[in-house]
Formats: structure tokens, sequence, C-alpha cells
């Protein structure tokens, strides 16, 4: 699953791709209708990403995203110093033990 958080003029949102073992793409768009920034939209799209593979009965997944700041606070490897960055964390985490493997990597 690749994640990415877009914060315009217009307003925030969310893109995911999810590519299945077979190499068939689905591709979801998530708007968000309040205040957000970019951290904010990069979290919000992982944590509806997470929630989408999960209905989606997914067991095992590789998470991609552009966001170091929260892969590194997901990943324990910087401090969540912003109680809205620390819940969202908590969120990742909690949805963490509905998978089997659950491996997080920054791309550029």
């Amino acid at each position: 699953m690749y994640f990415d958080g877009s914060l315009m003029k217009t307003g925030a949102g969310a893109g995911l791709l999810f590519i299945s073992p077979l190499g068939v793409h689905m591709r979801y768009v998530i708007r968000l209708y309040f205040a957000a920034s970019n951290n904010v939209a990069e979290y919000e799209a992982l944590v509806n990403g997470l929630q989408i593979a999960i209905e989606l009965g997914a067991r095992r997944l590789d998470v991609r995203g552009d966001s170091q700041l929260v892969i590194n606070q997901v990943m324990k490897e910087s401090n969540c110093h912003d109680p809205k960055m620390e819940a969202y964390c908590t969120m990742v985490r909690s949805l963490e033990d509905k998978f089997d493997g659950l491996e997080l990597n920054h791309i550029a």
C-alpha cells in the first residue's frame, strides 16, 4: 500500500494505492472536511489505508509513504511531541495488531 497526504489552498486530502500480490491496482482518494496540517493529512492517509486493508481482508501489508515524520514516529525512531501526532500514532499502533505482518518503509 502506498499512502500520501496532501494539503492545498482548497483543503486537504489523502491518496492510497493498493497493489495486490497478483498486480491488481486499487486506488482510493479521501477528502478531509476539517482543517488539517500536512502531517495530519499524512496520518489520515495511513490510518484510512490500514482500515481499508483490514476491510479488504489483508493479513500482510507492505506500507510505503513519503512522510519521514510519520514513518519514524510509527516505527518508534522518533518521539511524538504533539498531542495530535501522538493520538494518530497510537491509532496506527492499535491497527497493527490486525495484521500478521506489517512493514512500513519511507520512500522519497
